[in-house]
């Protein structure tokens, strides 16, 4: 027969993640994989000991991985839009006409707000960082800029724009999940995204200004700018697939199907524009571009893309949602969270509680969509119950969930993030600025009051409260 999960035993799958994770970053430095691996071994023997059979958790993995799906698919084809981008020319262009025009004076406030242009428009943050973030990089560290900054300004600007842009699919989930309808949803999120993103651009902008004087090497940029003029050809019509990416995302066509063309058609430029072969061209988009400019900074930032560059990020993404899957499933989170969300009286507390919640799922699993998901079913019926409208909860969930997961060195991310620009989450966590405020006025919202909205729900009968007491999940 099935219990309850006690809390001390939710717990042990969380301890064991932390301490296996931090000693993999600072002991073992072996990544994220066998502390997740780890932690589902200890979720399993709970699991177990909760009554549920082998075939059940078994179920409970699979299910967490299908949901990771579609997000696994797209990660394969933005590899492999990395490498085709590059080999036709496409992001050297870009890298080009970007040193040449932009004056160090303002680069890395100009890197969070073009970032930011493009995700809102593309609706997703991986393709903004992986095509116009990994532009920056290269141009940045031509300016002399530090990496851990320039990438810091792309990831805010990314996740800006992935968190208003009503393609992306976080923006989706979060309102679907809240009972609330998405532009009701994203209109309630300028109030946190706007005033955090104006403040981390004027931070961009300080930091931008310190690191850059007297570090500017004019020298370095011409070296950078004679090898990629000497590696492709350089032309301003290449920046119509860019336009062309923008205005198909614009039109609301499926994510994947849109991305898979525009990667094929940077393939076809490549062998028209820039003359390589269908073998050469087929290789990088399974393996990544090569090329020796003889500049060491443009081969290792351009030397990268490919389908098989994904591939560590997709296993990590895999196991997370296993894990995720796990604890969704013995309902480990919601014993973890039960005992607090009875004790739940003011809207402060319950903003505070569900930002902790998802930072909790996010630090646990590293993967968004269970950050999201996990947080949002187990408190929407205390909104509901406290007369507060749900689209306060979807905000306060893609705070952390969204956009406070990027703060997390194993999260799905922050690891991507890494493998496209090159630097260590170690380098950038510390300046994704707009990471850390967006949580943080959402909690102060919560305690002033200010921007929650309130609303009536229908009161549930009693049978309906004892059903949930029981099963522990906070929703009808």
């Amino acid at each position: 027969m099935k219990r309850q999960v006690s809390i001390g035993l939710a717990l042990l799958p969380i301890l064991a993640l932390i301490a296996a994770g931090a000693a993999s970053i600072f002991i073992w430095k072996a990544g994220m994989f066998i502390p997740l691996i780890i932690s589902i071994i200890v979720t399993v023997l709970v699991g177990v000991m909760s009554g549920y059979s082998w075939k059940e958790l078994e179920e409970m993995m699979v299910s967490g991985v299908s949901k990771a799906l579609p997000a696994i698919f797209i990660l394969l084809v933005i590899g492999m839009i990395v490498g085709t981008w590059i080999s036709s020319g496409v992001i050297p262009t870009m890298i080009y006409y970007g040193l040449s025009f932009i004056h160090p004076s303002f680069f890395v406030p100009a890197v969070a707000v073009v970032t930011g242009i493009v995700a809102i428009t593309l609706g997703s943050s991986f393709t903004s960082i992986a095509t116009i973030g990994l532009a920056f990089m290269v141009i940045g560290e031509g300016m002399g800029f530090s990496p851990g900054l320039i990438a810091g300004a792309v990831i805010s600007g990314a996740f800006f724009g992935d968190k208003l842009s009503p393609l992306s699919d976080t923006t989706n989930i979060a309102p679907a999940m809240a009972e609330t309808d998405l532009f009701s949803h994203v209109r309630h999120m300028l109030w946190d995204t706007i005033p955090a993103f104006a403040i981390a651009v004027a931070l961009y902008g300080l930091f931008g200004t310190r690191s850059v004087q007297g570090s500017v090497d004019t020298g370095n940029i011409d070296m950078i700018l004679n090898g990629i003029q000497d590696t492709f050809i350089i032309h301003p019509l290449l920046l119509l697939l860019p336009v062309l990416t923008i205005f198909l995302m614009i039109k609301k066509l499926p994510a994947l199907p849109t991305l898979l063309l525009v990667g094929i058609i940077g393939g076809v430029i490549s062998i028209v524009v820039q003359g390589e072969s269908i073998t050469s061209m087929v290789n990088t988009m399974t393996n990544g571009f090569h090329a020796e400019s003889g500049v060491k900074a443009v081969d290792s930032l351009l030397n990268r893309g490919g389908l098989v560059s994904m591939l560590n990020t997709i296993g990590l993404l895999t196991i997370a949602t296993a894990l995720g899957g796990l604890m969704e499933g013995t309902q480990i989170f919601q014993a973890l969270v039960r005992p607090i969300v009875a004790r739940i009286k003011t809207p402060s507390s319950l903003i505070a509680t569900t930002i902790a919640s998802t930072f909790l799922v996010a630090f646990a699993s590293g993967a968004q969509f269970l950050a999201i998901i996990l947080p949002t079913r187990t408190f929407i019926q205390t909104y509901k119950d406290m007369n507060i409208d749900t689209k306060n909860l979807s905000r306060s969930v893609e705070a952390a969930g969204t956009v406070g997961i990027s703060l997390v060195p194993w999260g799905v991310p922050a690891v991507f993030a890494a493998s496209m620009l090159g630097v260590s989450p170690e380098q950038f966590i510390p300046y994704i600025f707009f990471a850390f405020l967006v949580p943080l006025i959402n909690i102060v919202y919560g305690i002033t009051g200010w921007t929650i909205v309130k609303k009536e729900y229908p009161a549930r009968s009693f049978q309906q409260q004892q059903s949930a007491a029981v099963g522990g999940m906070g929703h009808e």
